[in-house]
């Protein structure tokens, strides 16, 4: 009879151990989920704080601002979509950039609206895709979508690289 209580006593102790263990392991994992979670959200933000950052530096014809969040070797690109003309890609230098961003008279209201973010990272990668609707004095003017690529580099992240569409 004490065989058998033993051998009823562990088997119970044994049950109880594992499904202990098992709820334990599934409680880590969903918290390692949960962590892994906020992390990716944590970088998402960083990066698109980068993109705020340059739109408002863009809005406030501040060049200076706009370089504190771009590479040096930044390259910039447009593509014009056009039904009659056809669609034409042109390039940009940084410092042709910088110099039009300066240049932008006081008197010109613009405002280039950000519709979403889509944000994709790879360790110290970051691509950003944000449609867009551009006002000039007000008025609607161009449509389009902004294509940024990013690179962490010292725990910050640069736009090296910006594509747009421009249609009307």
């Amino acid at each position: 009879m004490e065989q058998y209580v033993c051998k009823t006593f562990r088997s119970s102790f044994l049950s109880i151990w594992r499904l202990n263990y098992i709820i334990a392991m599934k409680s880590y994992t969903i918290i390692f989920f949960l962590l892994l979670g906020l992390s990716c959200t944590a970088q998402k933000q960083e990066v698109q704080k980068c993109i705020e950052s340059f739109f408002e530096g863009f809005h406030q014809r501040d060049s200076s601002k706009i370089k504190l969040v771009c590479a040096d070797k930044m390259i910039l690109q447009s593509i014009s979509e056009s039904t009659t003309k056809g669609n034409k890609l042109s390039n940009e230098s940084t410092k042709e950039f910088y110099k039009s961003i300066a240049a932008i008279p006081l008197n010109m209201k613009f405002h280039e609206k950000i519709l979403s973010y889509n944000i994709q990272i790879d360790g110290s990668m970051a691509h950003v895709w944000a449609p867009y609707k551009f006002y000039l004095n007000e008025k609607f003017s161009h449509s389009g979508v902004n294509t940024f690529a990013l690179f962490k580099e010292k725990d910050e992240w640069k736009i090296i690289y910006l594509i747009d569409t421009r249609r009307r």
